[in-house]
């Protein structure tokens, strides 16, 4: 009987084998025909959606520095937050739970927008996804939204983070369909703003162009900076699409530029100073290393809008215009040279106007009474009637003479420079045959007008005056690294070994140190007790149909030792009379005393008189509120605590003889504002910040690099300075 019982069921067990068996064999062929006749367009479709293609994979971009180590463009992965409102975790109740607190913490980390308008491209982004289900409820054929981009400022990886740990987005990616990791892509950003913005350069956008640099250096050294791309298999694995590597892509070469930050910002900041004071269109200065030609700062400011000043446009480099009266230098050395003029040469500049024989084109000096002076002194005074008449009298027969020995120096040769667009002099030859050559171009070529000379070359002639007459070329990379070894260094090019003979040489810096240190001369407000200048100043009509004066002053210091050149250009300005020496020249003079004085910052504190009556609240170090605190409560100092963070300002009320301390707000990802405070608070805020914190002087902070404000990066150098004030607790 058990027998019987186990022969059922083994033959009960054989017919369901068998029936599955068979079920299998009637629908794997029955299915196999329904995808390949039926659904074959579909899998089609799909087929060539998710089949292996091969993807490039961009090259980290390689970094900017200054010759001292600082960032000066570097690359920043940037997100842009879609929603697949279609993922199978969403859940409408719980997405309108949480849009509230999640639309506030978006605005406090992303203030640019209100929370409302996080809460509003949220919330249709969700209503997209239930028109759709109510589309296809009514037979429509729909796409299904899966990548609805929020309508949120790009985010850094840092922000990243903290948004995905705000409400509902931290339910995770398949609950909330958050896609970050899929939009990605690098943005290139200054640490130090607009410092040298138009020398460092930009890049496009949109990065998979071929070259990304679209000026400047990042232009320039594209091919280096750009690295070499690698590929990537893409496919569908497990439902995902992955990508697997099979060519790494290899990170470009950094950039180390010639710029000094410090430098750089002591001849913005001057820069920009008078172009306040006088509102001018624009101004260019740049300074160059005698010996080297290496460019340490360039800063080419326009007038955005009334009353701001930006980097707009390289002048320095591109602007073709009349050099002025600093070109009569050219002239004299040019006669000097040929033997034609001896700097004790006289010459009758009548009663300062003149009228060009054969025109009437009448030539008048700025310098009152005329006279007679020597030729020396025309260079001091700076006559174009003096500097005219002594060209014309050599090379009026012969004008072309004067203009070879022009090109002799090499003022009109392509200097090839490194950042694309440069501008290459234009000096005309008698013989062209595509300009008429006119009666007065000789004339008043001699000082300044006719030839059209980018400011860059007018200072590399002045540099190779004080570089006893050896012309290097302006360069602005010192070097090109990999990976913190140097793949190429760059080493001073000489455009000509000597641009006049040394007894020429001699005369010529004779002149321009009296344009400065004369008592008379035109370069007066130029003169310094901390560093002797020497150079020329320069004053000219624009010639580009809307008018105005283009002033200069371009010169080197120390001028018994040079070791840097500069020149100084202010275009159009609305205030004072146009003078090189005392607009452009005192630019110059304050660039020369704070890169003389660099290491110990001079700042003239000014004290009122004290009252002996009355006892004067002191001036209180702002920084951590602790140590504020106990500093007030040690010295017996009351103080009323207006803060709510942990960061605070100190400010005086004299009138109460009291200390309030006020809130000092620091932004995420920004370099904090640290003047004011004690050394070992600065140093714990912007160490703080990833940053790696250098030290000049003692006592209070003054001042600091990066400025304040600008876009923190993790590892950048940040230098501040310190004064000590006995005003100071």
């Amino acid at each position: 009987m058990e027998k019987d019982d186990l022969e059922k069921k083994i033959q009960v067990r054989y017919l369901i084998v068998a029936s599955i068996l068979a079920v299998a064999v009637f629908t794997i062929p029955l299915r196999a025909f329904y995808i390949a006749f039926v659904e074959k367009e579909f899998w089609g479709k799909y087929d060539k959606i998710h089949e292996p293609k091969i993807v490039p994979l961009k090259a980290p971009r390689g970094n900017i520095f200054s010759r001292n180590g600082e960032i000066m463009a570097t690359s920043d992965e940037r997100y842009r937050l879609h929603v697949d409102f279609w993922a199978d975790g969403i859940n409408g109740d719980t997405l309108e739970k949480y849009v509230e607190p999640l639309s506030v913490e978006l605005h406090q980390l992303l203030p640019s927008h209100s929370a409302e308008h996080y809460k509003t491209t949220i919330m249709n982004g969700w209503k997209i996804r239930k028109k759709q289900e109510e589309d296809i409820k009514n037979g429509k054929k729909v796409r299904k939204e899966r990548d609805y981009k929020l309508d949120i400022p790009e985010i850094n990886f840092l922000q990243l983070q903290k948004i995905r740990k705000m409400p509902w987005f931290k339910l995770g990616r398949n609950k909330t369909g958050l896609k970050a990791g899929d939009n990605v892509y690098m943005q290139r950003i200054n640490p130090y703003g607009t410092l040298a913005a138009r020398t460092i350069g930009d890049i496009y956008r949109n990065i998979s162009q071929e070259k990304s640099g679209k000026s400047g250096l990042e232009k320039g050294y594209d091919s280096i900076l750009s690295g070499k791309p690698g590929e990537a298999k893409q496919m569908r694995l497990e439902s995902k699409d992955t990508r697997i590597v099979t060519k790494q892509a290899v990170p470009g070469y950094d950039v180390i530029s010639t710029l000094e930050v410090n430098i750089q910002d002591v001849t913005e900041c001057a820069l920009l100073e008078k172009l306040q004071t006088l509102d001018a269109e624009s101004g260019t200065a740049v300074v160059m290393d005698v010996s080297t030609g290496e460019i340490k700062a360039i800063t080419n400011l326009g007038r955005v809008r009334e009353g701001v000043w930006k980097e707009s446009q390289n002048f320095a480099l591109t602007d073709l215009s009349s050099p002025g009266s600093t070109f009569k230098v050219v002239s004299m050395m040019i006669m000097l040279d040929d033997g034609l003029v001896k700097p004790d040469d006289m010459v009758d500049t009548g009663n300062g106007s003149y009228t060009i024989p054969g025109s009437k084109y009448v030539i008048k000096d700025a310098r009152r009474g005329g006279g007679r002076f020597t030729a020396a002194q025309s260079i001091k005074y700076s006559s174009n009637i003096g500097i005219g008449k002594l060209t014309t009298k050599a090379y009026g027969h012969r004008p072309e003479k004067y203009v070879e020995g022009i090109y002799r120096i090499g003022l009109n040769k392509d200097m090839g420079l490194e950042i694309p667009g440069y501008a290459v002099a234009r000096i005309p030859h008698p013989k062209d045959k595509d300009r008429y050559w006119s009666g007065t171009d000789l004339f008043t070529m001699s000082f300044g007008y006719v030839n059209s000379i980018p400011p860059i070359y007018t200072l590399t002639f002045f540099n190779a005056i004080a570089n006893n007459g050896k012309m290097v070329k302006p360069h602005f990379v010192r070097a090109v690294m990999d990976k913190n070894k140097i793949h190429e260094e760059k080493q001073p090019e000489i455009l000509n070994s000597a641009i006049c003979t040394p007894q020429t040489l001699y005369h010529i810096r004779a002149m321009l140190d009296s344009v400065v240190n004369a008592p008379d001369g035109t370069g007066k407000p130029v003169r310094s007790n901390i560093v002797r200048i020497a150079g020329k100043t320069g004053t000219a009509q624009l010639q580009d149909g809307r008018g105005g004066h283009q002033v200069s002053f371009c010169g080197y210091f120390p001028s018994d030792k040079p070791e840097y050149s500069c020149i100084v250009v202010i275009r159009r300005p609305r205030n004072g009379n146009a003078s090189g020496g005392y607009m452009a020249g005192t630019v110059f003079k304050r660039i020369a005393e704070e890169i003389t004085e660099l290491s110990s910052i001079r700042i003239q504190d000014v004290f009122a008189a004290a009252d002996s009556t009355k006892t004067k609240t002191p001036q209180t170090k702002s920084g951590h509120y602790d140590n504020v605190k106990h500093a007030l409560r040690k010295l017996h100092i009351k103080h009323d605590n207006k803060s709510s963070g942990k960061w605070v300002t100190s400010v005086a009320l004299p009138e109460s003889n009291r200390i309030e301390t006020v809130d000092r707000r620091f932004v995420d990802n920004q370099i904090p504002d640290v003047t004011g405070m004690s050394a070992r608070d600065a140093v714990f805020a912007l160490e703080s910040s990833g940053m790696k914190v250098t030290l000049q002087g003692r006592g209070t902070v003054i001042r600091q690099l990066p400025p304040a404000g600008t876009k923190a990066v993790h590892g950048q150098k940040a230098t501040i300075y310190l004064q000590t004030s006995n005003s100071n607790l």
